[in-house]
């Protein structure tokens, strides 16, 4: 077995392993899609708010890719449906905007795409609490502080408003004591915080990505991605995670792939649509940050 070979073994056992701890309990500590073409079309995906549709830049549409999975667009639309009140995000679009990332994540090869099904596993969690009976979603978490029900007393699964933004989740989880400060539970909220945490190493390398230095090549989306990477998720990882994650990284897609995936032609365009991305994901992000930080809720175990 040559060098090479030998190291892409050695790479694919890695993203394996970290398939099974970047995500495992908690971003904290633990770590397929192909794209089928690129015919552009003129039809831009309907935004949940029109008047947002209209801020984008008139050369740059964004539009739906067909023949792919994951939609530029619609995570688009899904980020600014999320933001309401003065300092809420609603859940539901939140989610769904995680649906869209899912899909990115997936797209880009077995780098990224192992990490993808933890983010399911994190989504399905609080969406299962969202449309969970509220009893039943005290006994998931606590399953000795009620009696066992009898089929005939149990609940159909119907939608609550408690879980409808991140602020009322979090209102009605300290209510109902279901955040624990000293030990791992599965509470919403502990939950949106690891979310929390690789929205904004995904904030960052998506940033990054869309800069058009003035002078000078452009870098490598592996060296974008791992710098992202060390100033987010990284600060939640042991050595040996950090370590694995950044000979990850190397096998991150060049960046015409990227061209592609978003249905653009040049960095130009991929600039202006990934920083109209870019800063409806950090509103959001810095919504949930505060929300998070104000109850004292960015260091859950």
């Amino acid at each position: 077995m040559g060098v090479k070979s030998k190291a892409a073994l050695a790479i694919v056992v890695l993203l394996l392993f970290l398939g099974s701890l970047w995500l495992q309990g908690g971003l904290d500590y633990h770590w397929d899609s192909c794209i089928k073409g690129y015919n552009r079309v003129n039809k831009l995906h309907h935004l949940y708010n029109s008047s947002e549709a209209t801020a984008l830049d008139d050369s740059m549409l964004i539009e739906l890719c067909p023949g792919q999975k994951f939609q530029v667009s619609l995570l688009l639309s899904h980020l600014q449906a999320g933001p309401t009140g003065p300092s809420d995000v609603l859940l539901e679009p939140y989610l769904a905007s995680w649906d869209e990332l899912v899909k990115f994540m997936e797209a880009l090869g077995s780098v990224v795409g192992l990490i993808s099904k933890e983010i399911e596993t994190k989504t399905t969690i609080i969406r299962q609490l969202a449309s969970s009976p509220e009893d039943d979603r005290e006994a998931e978490l606590n399953p000795e502080i009620l009696p066992m029900k009898t089929e005939a007393e149990q609940k159909p699964p119907t939608h609550t408003p408690a879980y409808r933004s991140v602020r009322s989740m979090i209102h009605v989880e300290l209510e109902k004591d279901m955040v624990d400060f000293h030990q791992q539970t599965d509470s919403g909220c502990r939950t949106l915080l690891r979310l929390h945490r690789a929205l904004l190493w995904l904030k960052l390398f998506l940033e990054k990505l869309a800069d058009t230095p003035a002078t000078g090549r452009l870098r490598s989306p592996s060296d974008l991605c791992r710098e992202a990477y060390q100033k987010s998720l990284a600060n939640h990882h042991t050595w040996f995670v950090r370590r694995a994650a950044e000979l990850a990284f190397i096998a991150m897609p060049e960046r015409t792939f990227f061209f592609r995936l978003v249905c653009v032609e040049d960095q130009v365009e991929l600039s202006i649509v990934l920083t109209k991305v870019v800063q409806a994901l950090e509103k959001v992000y810095n919504r949930t940050q505060i929300a998070l930080e104000e109850h004292g809720m960015l260091d859950l175990p």
